[in-house]
């Protein structure tokens, strides 16, 4: 029995290509309805996973900061909280931004928040 599965992604480009991916695997069928899938796919989890993916996931250490920044920490207070030197969260910080595809603590932060990275 295959699983079948609804995409429910606004953007034509990402659910053709998330559609093409499913369906070269066997066990899945995509549907039309949600009433007929297994399984919905949402675009939060298609997001999520295209960020995982773009250049690397986030390591724990750069995940902690960023949920820090979401907390409205500053770099000094972030580094008392994980006993790290405020270099080390510039460094981790900067990581975030280059992975995240993102200029500034604020899109890091949005960003975060809709792929589900920081908890609201």
């Amino acid at each position: 029995m295959k699983l079948r599965v609804y995409l429910d992604v606004s953007d034509a480009v990402t659910r053709r290509r998330v559609a093409a991916l499913l369906k070269a695997d066997r066990e899945i069928a995509v549907v039309g309805a949600t009433d007929d899938a297994d399984l919905v796919l949402s675009e939060r989890v298609v997001r999520t996973a295209a960020l995982a993916s773009h250049n690397g996931a986030l390591t724990a250490r750069e995940l902690e900061v960023l949920r820090l920044v979401a907390r409205g920490l500053g770099n000094k207070e972030i580094s008392a909280e994980l006993g790290i030197t405020t270099h080390t969260v510039k460094f981790h910080l900067a990581a975030v931004l280059e992975k995240l595809d993102v200029r500034s603590r604020t899109e890091a932060v949005s960003l975060g928040v809709r792929t589900g990275l920081v908890p609201l």
